[in-house]
Order: C-alpha cells, then structure tokens, then sequence
C-alpha cells in the first residue's frame, strides 16, 4: 500500500470554495475537486516499470480498489484530489488564469526509498479551470500520452510518466479539428505521475496579479520540497534555483533535438519547473527532415513551435519565468546568469550529443558546418532523419558507400536527385571521423547510444489507437514493449523500425494534430 503525504495541500493555501465550477480562483494554489465517476472503467494497459518504482505489483494494479481510483471512481487511504491554479504564454500572449482543467491530483505518494510521485488522473472530469470544457479525454489522445510518456523515459529523456491507462465506458464529443464536424469518441483516463507537476505558469499567475504572498509561498514550498539541496540567502537561492531551471530545460531542449521530438505546443504552462517533457499533446516525431515541420494545427500558419525553433522558445519561455520571480527580488538582474547559463549548456550538450551521433570523438573546428550540410541535404532529399542517423553507424569510413542510406528516403527521384550530393557529403564525413582514429567498434557504440532505432512514430502509435478502438489493446502493449530498447536491433520487430508509410502521410493522426482530445 502506498503511502500518501500531501504536502501542496497541506503547505500552500487552498480555494475557500468547494463548488466545482468554472471561476477565477484568487489567492489559492490549489482547489478541492472530486473526480467525476465513469460507467464501466477497464484498465487498458500499464507500466510495469513505473508500478516497480512506486512498489506495486500487477496484481494490486488489477484490483478493484486500485482500478476505482485510476478511474476516478473512488479513493484509497491517504488520497486527496485536487486541481492546481496556474497561467501561462499562450503562443506568445498573456492567457490569464488556466489551471488544471481536465487533471486532477490523487496526491503525493512516497515510496519505499523515500522518493515523492505526485500522481494524477487526466480525463477524470470537470475542474474549477475547466472553463467551458468537460475535463475528460478521449482514448487516442490518451493512449498517445501513455507511449509517448513511457517512450521518452527509455529514450532517456526527462518526461513525466504514465502508471496506467483507463477506458472509461463512456463516449466523450470531440471537434478533432475544430471544422464544425463533432463527433463521439471513447473515452479514457491516464495517470500520469512525476515529483512534481509544478510548471513556469504556477509562479507567472500570482506575479501577474500582484499577489506577493502567494508568490513567495510558491517559490519557498517549490525549494523546499523540490530543490532541497540548494542553500544560501533568499537571493542567492532564488538565483542558484533558477540557474537550475536553465540548466535542466538547455538539457532537455538538446533531448529532444536528437530525437526528432516536437513538442507542439511549448506555451509556459507546459514548461515544468523540474525540467521535464510535460503535457503531451499535439506532439510530433520527424519522419522527413524538416526543421520547420510543426505537429500542431493551430501553429500551422506561425510556426512558432516548430521544430527548428524549440531551444528559442525554451528560452523565451524562461525570460518570462524570470520577469515573474523578479516581481519578488530587489535585483532582477540576478537571473541574467541563468539565461547566460542556458545559452552556455545548450551549446555544449549540443555539440557532445550531435558529436556523438555522427560518430566523432569529440566537438571540432568545422564540425558545425558538415552537421549543417546534413541537415540541409536531409531537408532538401526528404531523408527520414531516425534512420539516416541510426544506419550511418553502419557505413565504414574507409568506403562509405549510400547503399544502406536507400531506405531512409521518402522520394526516389529526389534520391537520385542528390545522389551526388550524399555521396560527396559522405566522403567529407569519412575523412573528419578517420581523423579521430578510432575503431569502428567505439565509434558504433557511441552512435548507437544515442541514435536510436525505434521511437514511437505518430503512424506507429494511430495503428495501435486504430485497433484499441475496435476492442483490441494489444497493439499498445507490442508497440509499449519494442520502446522498451529502442536502442537495441530486435530480430522481428523490422515494422517498429521502418519510416513512415505513403498512406501515413497526410492521414489525421499520422502527421498533423490539433490540440482537442
């Protein structure tokens, strides 16, 4: 039995008014709010590994206690449900008050090492922030978040993670892409756990409103049940603290760039404090190299969140956290090292990582622009960039023959359009990786550390979502299991690995998302 210890309930000032319904809720960090019961909740899948580190076992996971509370129909001992106040940028605008609108909290469990989870159920009903909507889910949008979320963990990514995915019985109505054309989808629950569910927004509100009390509580409750380890005077702290926030997000922002992850809607609400992949939406996997590409459909006209222009934002995104602290510090020039500090550690694991997966011992002179010609030939070629990357481990520097580049490409006439090209690159990138003198052997397993062969590929994940809502789940637990090792070459599981198919193209689901679920 887990073992709840609700310190945000019980440290920061809660909303004086239990009424669940849509208000603006001033001077409260959290609100009280059950889950709205479903009809016939069936658990759909889970994560072994995130049930292993809060110690427990499949069957307590199958129980019908457990199953009432990862649906929302009931509470285990110690359990509190609450919504979290918070706002945020939206696509570069002041949005005000948002807030948990469809996620509410089960509360803090620790675990047998000691280690603090806040679980969550997002879908479970109506919240005071839900504004006019019904705070469910529906399950495609939820089985894309329990991958994604499990996906990025093995890939060794910071995210938040999933324990377990819920149908709920019940249709839910959705505009897909807000055309006028709704329609009834199943519905579905997914339990999201992570130490902390704190994003840049929580401290943004009260320094929008002026409220400087709720403010430092924040920051001080945020210190010390989060970054505990961070000592000084209150300045020092702040600055020290903040530091770390820049640190964690370059990190995270460099993550996501080797992977070919986009987030698609990187508004500062969805900026978690921890330094984590949060909020998973209208996300996106590059298939085709394309640094503008954007999953989003609402940010299909601006591009403001492409994939090119993620560490921008992340940056962006961290100037507005520091106006909002500053609201609070005699010197709001204190946070100028920490966006100097972004800038610093994004550059640095920037070069380590794409030194790495192009097989170099170490960042050079000139490797800048042989990555850059890369990754223009990948764009103008439409090259499928996680197996250019994964199958150039396979060439030898001596001879580096295109052969095993010919599945990577979506065109074949653009193939043989830059077939000149690729080769000519090539040869320039054989000389700069014999310059290390190294055995293909290291530089294989250096490559292959950080390449990986299988990621959960937005046709991949609408397969499953396909099945799952004809009454077969399986397609989640296979695809679930092959991104257990997605750096591993897994005899039989070839379709795991293959680029993305014509009828994947321009299919909903398989290349541009809305923000509706």
């Amino acid at each position: 039995m887990l073992h709840f210890d609700n310190r945000l309930v019980r440290e920061l000032p809660g909303d004086t008014d239990s009424r669940n319904h849509p208000r603006p809720v001033i001077g409260a960090a959290w609100s009280p709010v059950t889950p709205t019961p479903v009809a016939a909740p069936r658990l759909l899948a889970w994560s072994r590994e995130m049930a292993e580190t809060l110690g427990l076992d499949e069957r307590e996971l199958h129980s019908a206690d457990w199953l009432a509370a990862l649906s929302g129909n009931g509470l285990l001992p110690g359990m509190e449900t609450y919504a979290t106040c918070y706002g945020g940028h939206q696509f570069g605008s002041w949005a005000d008050q948002l807030g948990d609108g469809r996620a509410i909290f089960l509360g803090e469990a620790v675990n047998h090492a000691g280690q603090r989870f806040e679980l969550q159920l997002k879908g479970a009903g109506r919240t005071p922030y839900s504004r006019r909507a019904d705070g469910r889910a529906v399950l495609r949008s939820s089985i894309r978040e329990f991958i994604c979320s499990e996906a990025m963990h093995h890939l060794g990514i910071p995210t938040t993670r999933a324990l377990s995915l819920v149908a709920t019985g019940e249709a839910v109505e959705r505009d897909m892409f807000y055309d006028g054309h709704p329609a009834d989808e199943p519905g579905a629950i997914v339990c999201r756990v992570a130490p902390s569910f704190i994003r840049f927004g929580h401290f943004e509100l009260p320094a929008a409103r002026g409220d400087e009390a709720l403010l430092r509580q924040l920051v001080d409750f945020t210190l010390a049940r989060d970054f505990p380890e961070i000592g000084g005077d209150p300045e020092q702290r702040m600055a020290r603290w903040f530091e770390e926030i820049c640190v964690r997000t370059a990190r995270l922002m460099v993550h996501w760039m080797r992977v070919g992850f986009v987030h698609g809607v990187m508004n500062t609400d969805n900026m978690s404090i921890l330094g984590l992949t949060i909020d998973y939406g209208p996300y996106g996997w590059i298939d085709n190299f394309d640094p503008a590409w954007t999953p989003n459909t609402t940010d299909a006209q601006g591009r403001r969140y492409c994939f090119a222009r993620q560490p921008m934002i992340a940056r962006w995104n961290l100037e507005r956290l520091a106006d909002a602290l500053g609201t609070i510090v005699p010197d709001p020039e204190v946070f100028g090292a920490g966006l100097d500090r972004f800038n610093a550690t994004y550059t640095q694991a920037f070069q380590r990582t794409f030194a790495a997966k192009l097989g170099f011992a170490g960042w050079r002179d000139g490797d800048a622009q042989l990555l850059e010609e890369a990754f223009d030939l990948l764009n103008r070629a439409e090259i499928d960039m996680t197996l250019f990357f994964r199958r150039l481990a396979d060439l030898s520097p001596g001879a580096p023959a295109a052969e095993p580049l010919g599945a990577a490409f979506y065109d074949t006439a653009r193939q043989v359009e830059h077939a000149e090209g690729l080769a000519a690159w090539l040869q320039r990138w054989a000389e700069r990786v014999r310059a290390d003198n190294e055995s293909d052997t290291l530089r294989q397993a250096r490559m292959n550390a950080v390449n990986p062969c299988y990621v959960p590929r937005n046709y991949l994940t609408q397969e499953a979502i396909d099945r799952a809502e004809q009454g077969n789940a399986s397609g989640i637990h296979e695809l679930l299991d092959v991104l257990r090792h997605p750096y591993r070459e897994q005899p039989g599981k070839e379709h795991f690995a293959a680029k993305r198919p014509a009828w994947a193209r321009n299919r909903p689901g398989c290349s541009m998302l809305s923000c509706s679920s």
